[in-house]
């Protein structure tokens, strides 16, 4: 491309990006951000896994498995904005670097308790924390991309949360149906204690540790340039832009056409009044910590005023909507494959619903403990189910964003959350497991193939100032929903399950209708 638009040594960010060429370091950060986001999709259904086998050692109720589940998703609630608030101010490597590290820490320490109440404690943090690791990892990718392949590379994030919905299972399957058993009592000030550890919880350590390697590789990557111009920082900017040019065409970043590059158009408040940039800071200092309090109460103002207000409400409404039918059901599924199974074993060559399962079963035990089915393992049909579920989502993984610049973003959330609506009507015919299985793998490709969209079209809704905060706060009213849909789900999957797959299905239906109302996307430059 020609250089006409360099003025006397200077450019803006976009033709500066496009200058360094698409390359080695788009594709290395594509993958450690493609491994962040598989890594999310670890952390929020691990859970699940978990419910069926630790039933005995924690002595869990129906009820208690739903509040062990909303727990992660509790912390995701609370850790959304908090995780938006930081990026917006401190950086996005920085703080999904945090992010990562404390949700490994929290993820191996809840491996090693015996106590349930510090059990879910322990998950509630993982939920905190991974939620910064979600909402952060799309606008750090984006940030980086020319407007030509960011909605393209975007999409591609989809195909990893597939592998890590593969890989979950798969490890849960090569681990926790190990005879693994190490049992440990001794006595204090005439008190007996106890401490056993069991394949489940070497599985919950196991998938604590992508985390913490995912933390530390992060340090290789620079922090994002279009975040630094917004800090005002633009010359620390232009250098790594250079290294990006060097890393991709392999020349001398010296070499590099542009000297400086132009900064933001819009008036950096902190900037001008205290002559640095807001990412210097200190936290621990009264005077910073109001200044940083004052700039994000203003940046989430401008969230909630025109021009950003239609959005912001278009995109809350939407993640509420997808996010509590989703992450609910993804829960649930493992556990209500377990109730087929164990009902199937009981009836052979008896049909019956989810609804008649799960409240047959309740019946044989009394609705108190599941007793029957307490015996620490889980069916192998279950994972392999739950393998299948993933594998169900290759195609639409491909599809979307080989398909993106052709159809278009909408398209795509439109009719994935539409058939999604109708598949979970569905759920309420079936009749056996098989049935069962089908209409679960479309929900997951249909779903998750709508999540990634949502969060590839929101980076080019927002403003740099904005954008992770507009993110955090959509993921707020998702995890908010997503909170009340397992509390609902665990109470009412025992008793009358109609009632939430009606209240799910009419909330996907919703979603779709409004996505109608976003603006398209893809082919602007990022503010």
């Amino acid at each position: 491309m020609g250089l006409d638009f360099i003025e006397g040594g200077s450019a803006d960010y976009e033709n500066a990006l496009i200058l360094t060429g698409f390359g080695k370091f788009h594709y290395l950060l594509l993958v450690v951000c493609g491994l962040i986001y598989a890594n999310t999709a670890v952390g929020i259904t691990i859970i699940s896994f978990v419910l069926p086998s630790a039933t005995c050692d924690f002595q869990m109720t129906s009820e208690a498995k739903g509040w062990l589940t909303a727990a992660p998703m509790l912390g995701m609630v609370i850790g959304s904005y908090f995780w938006g608030c930081l990026a917006d101010t401190k950086g996005r490597r920085i703080v999904l670097i945090a992010a990562l590290l404390l949700d490994g820490i929290t993820g191996l320490l809840s491996s090693m308790t015996p106590i349930f109440s510090l059990f879910m404690l322990l998950r509630f943090i993982n939920g905190f924390a991974i939620t910064g690791a979600m909402g952060i990892c799309f606008p750090y990718l984006g940030e980086f991309q020319p407007t030509k392949y960011r909605e393209k590379i975007l999409c591609w994030m989809e195909m990893f949360w597939t592998a890590g919905i593969i890989l979950l299972p798969l490890i849960a399957w090569l681990i926790i149906p190990m005879e693994l058993k190490i049992h440990h009592e001794w006595t204090m000030n005439d008190r007996m204690f106890s401490w056993s550890f069991s394949s489940w919880n070497l599985f919950v350590a196991v998938c604590s540790f992508p985390s913490l390697i995912l933390g530390c590789s992060l340090y290789m990557f620079p922090e994002s340039p279009k975040f630094l111009i917004e800090c005002g920082e633009t010359d620390l900017a232009l250098e790594i832009i250079k290294d990006i040019y060097g890393t991709n065409s392999g020349r001398d970043r010296s070499e590099y056409p542009i000297k400086s590059l132009k900064g933001n158009d819009k008036v950096n408040t902190i900037m001008e009044t205290h002559n640095r940039s807001k990412r210097t800071l200190s936290m621990r200092k009264r005077k910073h910590l109001k200044i940083l309090f004052m700039e994000i109460w203003d940046q989430t103002k401008a969230l909630c005023f025109k021009p950003h207000l239609r959005n912001t409400l278009l995109t809350c409404l939407i993640q509420f909507g997808i996010t509590s039918s989703y992450y609910t059901l993804m829960i649930w599924f493992p556990e209500l494959f377990d109730r087929f199974e164990a009902y199937e074993t009981k009836f052979p060559n008896t049909s019956a619903s989810v609804c008649d399962v799960s409240s047959i079963v309740l019946d044989d035990v009394n609705g108190t403990l599941v007793d029957d089915f307490c015996g620490g393992s889980i069916d192998t049909s279950v994972y392999l189910h739950t393998v299948i579920l993933g594998v169900a989502c290759i195609p639409t993984s491909f599809w979307l964003p080989l398909c993106v610049h052709r159809l278009g973003a909408k398209f795509f959330l439109v009719s994935s959350l539409l058939l999604a609506a109708a598949v979970t009507v569905g759920l309420y015919f079936v009749v056996n497991s098989m049935q069962n299985l089908v209409l679960s793998c479309l929900f997951e490709a249909l779903t998750s193939m709508a999540i990634s969209t949502v969060y590839c079209v929101m980076v080019d809704l927002f403003p740099t100032n904005l954008r992770v905060m507009a993110a955090a706060l959509s993921l707020t009213f998702g995890r908010g929903g997503a909170l009340a849909g397992n509390l609902l789900f665990g109470y009412l999957i025992d008793l009358n399950c109609v009632v939430p797959i009606v209240v799910f299905s009419a909330m996907l239906f919703a979603s779709g209708v409004l996505c109608l109302f976003l603006p398209n996307t893809g082919s602007q430059a990022l503010e």
